[in-house]
């Protein structure tokens, strides 16, 4: 038998693991289950019908969080015009020599950012970038050659990416215990909509099948995903 924590026995309590809340009730549920000592990230997860075998059926996006996500992002932008990038907010930028850190194990970015130009040194840490979802590319926005926008964005606008993993889950994190219940719905929904938008044309029948909300250091809370059919 699995040994929880005393806080998570008590979160345990207050929630029914086997019912499916709206999303309003269950916002209201997390606020009652005992914080961490540190401000916990709300993630949101969601499980799809698709086939993740299929490559015409993978989904994956950009999304703006219309009450941010709480958390300091790391912008790390491939590009020759590094001043430019760094007076735009960027953390890091360059090319070749960011290129061959990346190749040495560093990874002390969140985003990666590139211009098309800069793609064909990029490609040398495809295999690096790709699994770890940090590969730029055009359908997340990340590859362009308005850098100073781009940067905008993500700083403001609470910007972050979603992608299906190989069992077919997406996991986003919608903010933090600290937000109001408002910013919380108002995130979760924003992002539930957005992955709707990615729905592959093709695929026929149910595509968000499962929908949930945890923190950091709370049990999952599902959602009515019923509520989302239109997804």
């Amino acid at each position: 038998m699995v040994k929880v924590s005393r806080r998570f026995s008590e979160a345990m309590e207050v929630v029914d693991l086997e019912r499916a809340y709206p999303l309003s009730d269950a916002v209201d549920i997390l606020a009652r289950m005992p914080p961490a000592k540190f401000d916990e990230t709300v993630e949101l997860s969601a499980k799809l019908g698709v086939d993740p075998k299929q490559s015409n059926q993978m989904v994956r996006g950009m999304v703006n969080l219309p009450s941010g996500s709480g958390k300091k992002v790391r912008i790390l932008v491939f590009t020759d015009s590094v001043d430019a990038a760094l007076d735009a907010g960027a953390d890091h930028a360059g090319l070749d020599d960011l290129v061959k850190k990346i190749q040495d194990g560093w990874l002390e970015f969140d985003v990666a950012v590139a211009t098309p130009a800069s793609m064909k040194s990029v490609r040398a840490i495809a295999r690096i970038l790709g699994p770890r979802g940090l590969m730029p590319n055009p359908k997340s926005g990340t590859l362009t050659n308005d850098v100073a926008d781009t940067i905008k964005q993500i700083k403001l606008g609470g910007r972050v990416e979603f992608k299906m993993d190989r069992s077919a889950n997406i996991g986003v994190g919608v903010g933090k215990r600290s937000f109001t219940k408002e910013m919380l719905i108002d995130n979760v929904n924003t992002v539930v909509e957005s992955i709707g938008r990615a729905r592959p044309v093709d695929f026929k029948g149910g595509y968000i099948t499962a929908l949930s909300i945890c923190s950091t250091m709370s049990p999952g809370i599902k959602l009515d995903a019923a509520l989302y059919i239109n997804y």
